[in-house]
């Protein structure tokens, strides 16, 4: 296969949609690894969750398969790959901007990783948050666990919005 043949594969699978957050595509969210094109023309296409649980993964797997097969591709395999493990730093600065324009509190830097145990932890780590609708820091935390595991829900103090922020992982 040619060059362009493979880069239209990789733009095929770039244009998915995220089935939670449908304003991003799977590369603005940064969970598209890689994706290779086989001598016989199949392709394997990689992605890493946003979390090892997380229930959009046989719908992105699925999408994945559609579009490709939709434009001619015989076989297409969509491994998951855990290692290094996804991270919010991974979401482009187009992603940001999307989820911005679309009343989501971005995700600031993510944590340090550290190899060794993961510590325990019973509080949620304090966050700077501010309001995507009227910019206040003036927020409060409702609910860490928002509509999916990946965001959580804040209100605005000064405007009164609910809104959801994207968590930092």
């Amino acid at each position: 296969m040619t060059t362009a043949v493979r880069s239209d594969a990789r733009r095929l699978a770039e244009a998915v949609l995220d089935p939670e957050m449908p304003m991003l595509t799977l590369a603005d969210l940064g969970v598209l690894r890689d994706v290779e094109e086989n001598a016989d023309g199949s392709v394997v296409v990689t992605i890493t969750p946003t979390y090892s649980g997380c229930p959009a993964m046989a719908t992105m797997r699925d999408d994945i398969q559609h579009k490709l097969q939709d434009a001619g591709y015989p076989a297409v395999e969509v491994k998951t790959v855990l290692s290094p493990p996804w991270s919010t730093d991974w979401i482009s600065e187009n992603g940001l901007r999307k989820l911005r324009e679309s009343g989501y509190s971005t995700p600031g830097p993510a944590p340090l990783r550290t190899s060794g145990p993961v510590p325990l932890t019973l509080t949620v780590r304090p966050r700077a948050v501010t309001c995507p609708v009227c910019q206040s820091a003036n927020t409060r935390l409702d609910s860490e666990f928002g509509p999916t595991l990946c965001k959580a829900l804040y209100r605005c103090l000064d405007c009164l919005e609910p809104f959801d922020h994207v968590k930092e992982i």
